[in-house]
């Protein structure tokens, strides 16, 4: 039994130790970063975006009888962008729905430095991956003003931050689906969107269903490592759930090692 309590005090103390170094560095630049869920609250459809072909567009004309997945991107994004677009993609692959007659998806850049030309490229990328006749009705890629960006961003609650010293954004991962008539309907979190999720989703947001709040796992796992430039898994932040579990699993071996014994005293 004293052995026991010895384990217990080393795993705690080890714990301890791992909490206190950081491994993943939290820069102050992510203060600003993250998903504010704003769910039934409508977006401005009156904003004025560029499409692929350079084109001004009002973000109404996308919000029409169908429901609509937006999804904040840029597309010089080296890594979580790619994974969120990609992992969008395969989702949306087994989904029975189609888009362009089902529902829209709208990208939209909030890089104001990225034109028209950088969405077209992604716009064939997709299209061709999703790979369903009248795909490219259904996904567009659009680049805006930063009048517009902000305008858009701080409805749907995103936040994100430029960091000069990676000359990159630091930005969260997630999309919204809306209703038809331009409310947050739901909110998706990570870089792998479950096929039934999103048909959930846009079945619910096209009978103007509204979801509860969710809780941004990935977001607690995941952070951003200004010296990579990338997004890092927290690993110290495992250990510390690990360690958790291993403690209270001993605690209750140990209470359930007293009980025994004293079960045994009384008996005898």
């Amino acid at each position: 039994m004293i052995r026991l309590f010895i384990c217990l005090i080393g795993i705690v103390s080890l714990t301890g130790s791992l909490r206190a170094q950081d491994l993943t560095p939290r820069p102050t630049v992510l203060d600003s970063v993250g998903i504010d869920q704003k769910l039934g609250e409508s977006i401005p459809l009156n904003l004025t975006f560029q499409d692929e072909s350079g084109s001004d567009v009002l973000l109404s004309q996308y919000f029409k009888d169908k429901p609509v997945i937006l999804v904040p991107a840029y597309y010089e994004c080296p890594m979580l962008c790619t994974q969120i677009l990609t992992g969008l993609l395969s989702g949306l692959r087994p989904v029975s729905l189609n888009a362009g007659t089902d529902f829209v998806v709208v990208t939209f850049s909030f890089d104001p430095g990225e034109g028209p030309e950088l969405a077209a490229a992604k716009k064939v990328n997709y299209v061709d991956g999703y790979g369903r006749e009248g795909g490219e009705n259904g996904w567009h890629f659009l680049t805006g003003e930063q009048a517009s960006i902000q305008a858009l961003t701080q409805a749907i609650g995103y936040r994100y931050a430029y960091d000069p010293e990676t000359d990159e954004y630091v930005h969260s991962s997630g999309i919204a689906i809306l209703t038809p008539e331009g409310r947050l309907a739901r909110y998706l979190f990570g870089v792998e969107f479950a096929p039934r999720d999103l048909q959930l989703g846009l079945l619910e947001a096209l009978q103007d269903k509204i979801s509860s709040p969710v809780d941004v796992i990935f977001l607690y796992c995941f952070q951003y490592n200004p010296l990579t430039g990338k997004y890092t898994l927290a690993i110290y932040r495992l250990v510390q759930i690990a360690g958790v579990i291993t403690v209270v699993c001993i605690l209750g071996f140990i209470i359930l090692m007293v009980r025994r014994e004293r079960s045994s005293l009384q008996a005898s």
